[in-house]
This record gives structure tokens, sequence and C-alpha cells, in this order.
């Protein structure tokens, strides 16, 4: 089989083609860039097959709106073939030209975004507040067995990267602290520092993000794909609420839960910052004890417990609300998983920040 090959008759704006079109030959086509080609010249093709009569087309009618080539001295079989691709090939619309947007464009697009998911979440705390007030009262229809399995998932299964997480912060937070601390001979002071920063910021929020990727993913990808399994069409076919069965419990959960993590990582924390003032200040745990006895106060536990409940609420809802948006589709999962993620963080960082400002303006 002869090898394809191309050139272009300047004389007679013709597309001379010889040898064996196919999917292979478009390395043979020459460069008609500003050239106009009036004539495909395939006196000398001896194969032609559909993709090689789409490359000899498109080369010489590269825009749609272009004028049609003469087709010259091809064989019958040939020319029936490349009538038959230049058919399908005007019926077949160009592809639109990529639409670039401006940042006005994007900014619009992004804000219609967060506001359909501020609606979407009211909408669904609202049908679970409805779900709530039916079940008051009636502790029959509570499922009490799913609420133990979960608080175990996500209290049992996350006090591993909890501690190791939070001890090897207060490891971090106390070096720092301490190697600024010893230039002015404060050393002593390290202990309140690093008390105030584990139990009101650090701990909360840390223990926060890890339950968001780690649990919150998790409940978003479950949920969706049992409702890409028709799962949750089967729980609503036997009568029973989807709501109450699958959302509750693990909105309770995680609120049932994450206080008692957030304790755990101060423990885990305060760990981790006396072993390292030990080493690098000479303080050694009954001193470090002793100190902190002295300065704890009741409100600062209680704030960083405090803000807990409020991130897990806040992780629940949005897990469970992506989670049961997914389509029937897998790509959905993925896409509302890394949503959950996403706002879950922001949720989080947002809560804190009205926390910091009310706190201090409260004065606690």
């Amino acid at each position: 089989m002869t090898e394809a090959h191309a050139h272009f008759d300047e004389a007679e704006g013709a597309l001379v083609a010889r040898g064996a079109w196919h999917a292979d030959a478009a390395a043979a086509l020459p460069d008609l860039s500003g050239k106009r080609v009036r004539v495909i010249d395939g006196a000398g093709v001896t194969h032609l097959d559909t993709n090689g009569a789409w490359l000899l087309l498109a080369a010489a009618q590269p825009k749609a709106d272009a004028p049609a080539p003469d087709l010259r001295d091809f064989q019958p079989r040939h020319l029936s073939m490349l009538r038959l691709v230049a058919q399908h090939r005007a019926a077949t619309p160009p592809l639109p030209a990529p639409r670039q947007e401006g940042v006005l464009a994007l900014t619009g697009r992004g804000a219609l975004t967060v506001w359909s998911h501020l609606v979407g979440l009211l909408d669904f705390v609202g049908r679970l507040a409805l779900e709530l007030a039916g079940l008051v009262g009636q502790p029959g229809l509570w499922r009490w067995r799913e609420l133990a399995a979960q608080v175990r998932d996500v209290f049992v299964g996350a006090i591993p990267i909890v501690s190791g997480m939070m001890f090897l912060l207060g490891v971090v937070f106390a070096y720092l602290l301490g190697d600024q601390a010893r230039q002015f001979g404060a050393n002593i002071f390290v202990v309140d520092g690093l008390l105030l920063a584990v139990l009101r910021e650090i701990s909360p929020v840390i223990v926060a993000v890890l339950v968001a990727g780690r649990t919150g993913a998790a409940i978003t990808a479950q949920l969706g794909t049992m409702k890409v399994a028709e799962e949750i069409d089967a729980i609503a076919t036997l009568g029973l609420s989807p709501l109450a069965v699958l959302v509750i419990p693990r909105v309770l959960a995680l609120i049932v839960a994450m206080p008692l993590l957030v304790f755990i990582g101060d423990i885990a924390g305060l760990v981790g910052g006396m072993l390292v003032v030990q080493q690098q200040l000479a303080i050694s745990p009954p001193i470090f004890l002793d100190r902190l006895y002295d300065v704890i106060l009741l409100k600062t536990l209680m704030v960083g417990l405090g803000k807990a409940p409020v991130f897990a609420l806040f992780i629940a809802l949005i897990s469970c609300r992506m989670g049961l948006a997914v389509s029937r589709d897998a790509r959905s999962v993925g896409v509302n998983t890394t949503s959950t993620v996403v706002q879950s963080l922001v949720a989080v960082i947002i809560l804190n920040a009205v926390f910091a400002v009310a706190f201090v303006r409260l004065g606690i």
C-alpha cells in the first residue's frame, strides 16, 4: 500500500493527493495556512477510508462557511466516500468558541453558587426541624441503635488522629513559644500561652477541620451512594422518613462526639507541650501542672468545648444535605463530597471568627 503524500499546486489552487489515505495520514498534509483550496486532485489516491476523506476535506475546507472544493479525478468509489463524508460533515454543527468570562461574570457566578448553597441549607434545616418536631414525645420512633453506631464511628474512630495531631501541634506551639519566652526570661508563662491557645482556639478548630475532612466527607459519600443505589427511595417506599432514619442520628452523633474529641485534643496538646517545655525550658511536669492549676479558668475550657457542638451542627447539616442532593451518577458523589469539605471548612473559619469577636465584646 503506497504511503500517503500530498502537495499544494499554487497555479491551480489544487491539493494533490497520492497514495493510501487513512487515519495515520494526517502528517502527509501540507501547510495550507492562508491558502484557498479550489480543487482536490485524487488521481493518485490508491486507498481511501472515511478518516482519510475527512482529513482531505477538513484541510481543503477548514471553515464550514468556506466554499466547497471541486473533487477531481477520484475513482468512483472514492468519490462516493468523499461525498458521503462531506454530507455528514456539513450536517455537524461547529463547536462554539470558548466563552471568556470576565472578573464580574466570575464573581456573579460565585455569588449565585453561594446563594444557592445558603438557600438549600435553610430549606434542609426547615425540613429537619419539622421532622424533629414530629419525633418529640415519641421515643419509640428514634433510631437509638443507629445513633449509637454513628457515635462509635465518629468518636472512637477519630480518637487516634485527633490525639496524634493535637499532640504534634502542642509540641510545635510550645517549642515556638518557648524559644521566644526564653529570650526574656519568661519561661513559666509558656504554660499560660499554651493553655490559652490550645483550649480556646487550636483544639476546637483543628478537631473541627479533622472531623469535616474525615466524618463529613464520609457522610456525604455514604448518603450519596445510597441515593445512587436507590436505597433512600426504598426507605421512603417502606413508609419511613429518610431524615429520621439517616440524617438525625448522624447530626446528633456529631453533636455528642465533637466536645469529647475536643476535650481529648486539649489533653493531647497539653501533654505534647509539657514534654517540650521539660526539655527546652527545664520546667518539670510537677511545676507545669502546678502552674496549670493556678492559671486555668473554667471559662477557658468551656469556650473551646462550647464551640464544638456549633461546629459539629454545621458540619453535620452541610454533609447530610450535600449527600441527599447527589444526582444519580457516580461523578456527582465525588463533586458533592469535595463541596462538603470546602463548605464545612469555610463554615468553621467563619464561625470561629464570629465567636472570637463575640467573646472579646462580652469580655469572656
